[in-house]
């Protein structure tokens, strides 16, 4: 369960066990999206007047395409988490770690801050493998299925800038 009562909470803690899945209308066109559901665990407490104070855990898999080579893979990730929870006219609420209680809310909806702390936590590049050879950068064939056979090098390109005076050595 990701949504609490307000009421409940502002008496006694509450435990946080659940998940948001990938098609969840949180989410927007472009973020990362979770190959399988997050799952948000931890521990959301009272924290003062119109405050909560959420330690937890949410731990998933992103699906990226992989930076050398283009293939479809996925990324670990899991990201510890400490947030405050508290009403629209709080003065703290330009911290990171502050997420606003909207006016009159009778629940605490979760998803929102999951989902902002899951963009954060997905890696900006993603590799299939550590070994991966990537793309040969003139016919496109992906390295990892063995050599191209074109007749590209490496050393072409600086062949390249030799022939055009532009070459620094």
């Amino acid at each position: 369960m990701l949504s609490f009562d307000i009421r409940t909470l502002e008496s006694r803690a509450a435990q946080v066990d659940g998940t948001l899945p990938a098609d969840d209308s949180v989410w927007q066109d472009d973020d990362p999206r979770p190959v399988a559901p997050i799952r948000a665990t931890g521990r959301l407490s009272p924290a003062g007047s119109d405050r909560f104070y959420w330690s937890g855990r949410i731990e998933g898999a992103a699906a990226m395409d992989c930076r050398r080579c283009l293939t479809p893979t996925s990324v670990s990730v899991s990201e510890d988490l400490h947030l405050i929870f508290t009403d629209a006219d709080d003065e703290e609420v330009d911290d990171p770690d502050v997420f606003r209680i909207p006016p009159r809310a009778r629940e605490l909806d979760l998803r929102p801050s999951i989902r902002e702390q899951w963009l954060l936590a997905v890696p900006a590049f993603a590799l299939c493998r550590d070994d991966c050879k990537g793309l040969c950068p003139h016919c496109g064939a992906d390295l990892n299925a063995g050599d191209c056979g074109c007749r590209a090098t490496a050393d072409n390109g600086g062949a390249a800038l030799r022939a055009s005076g532009t070459d620094p050595s």
